[in-house]
């Protein structure tokens, strides 16, 4: 496939998916410039094996599209992250509609690594509300990290389940408690009482672009 072929077809992709090419650089671990300059100068002049496969498995597409010889082995078995029938608010609290699985998505494994993740621990539910913007938009698809339910020193995203139902909110730990806070600063923060469970941390937004 002719290189200028596949820095169009990678540029159309990022702009598919809402991804900047910096994002997409930072996940294969180069500098944030790179596939700026690879889609725009053509340097490097071709994709690296190791980047080019993470990249088609990140963006769900044949590593051929992104410059791979036809015949190139397959990347490898996918697996495939189920996506909860739940909704998890990002204001005052959203109803668990149920705990069944639906389609999902496939993604490398490989991919999951780099990410420190088990891909027996990882859901996908749908994100509610204005409260976390503008951070996680109504709509965003939340990849959350059941194995992970003790937030750290710096804090993080999680999603949590209170009486009302399943919340998505930023935890950071205060004074041998959690305080619970959204990044919409119309939104107050408080302390989380002693019911509150942790479901997992969001380590992946996807969103739709309309």
């Amino acid at each position: 496939m002719d290189q200028a072929e596949v820095r169009a077809a990678l540029a159309a992709l990022a702009l598919a998916r809402g991804e900047s090419l910096a994002a997409l650089s930072r996940l294969i671990g180069r500098n944030a410039a790179y596939l700026q300059q690879f889609v725009t100068r053509g340097s490097p002049r071709a994709l690296h094996e190791q980047d080019r496969r993470v990249l088609a498995a990140y963006l769900g597409v044949a590593e051929a599209v992104l410059g791979a010889p036809i015949s190139a082995p397959a990347t490898g078995a996918l697996v495939r992250v189920p996506r909860i029938d739940a909704v998890a608010l990002t204001g005052p609290g959203g109803l668990l509609e149920g705990d069944r699985a639906l389609a999902g998505e496939a993604i490398d494994p490989a991919l999951l690594r780099q990410w420190g993740v088990e891909p027996a621990s990882l859901s996908i539910i749908t994100a509610r509300g204005e409260s976390m913007l503008p951070t996680i938009a109504d709509g965003d698809d939340m990849w959350v990290d059941r194995a992970d339910v003790q937030p750290s020193a710096r804090g993080g995203i999680y999603v949590v389940r209170l009486a009302a139902g399943l919340v998505v909110k930023r935890l950071v730990p205060r004074g041998g408690g959690l305080l619970v806070t959204s990044d919409n600063p119309d939104f107050p923060p408080f302390v989380a009482d002693p019911e509150m469970e942790v479901i997992g941390r969001v380590v992946r937004l996807t969103r739709l672009l309309r």
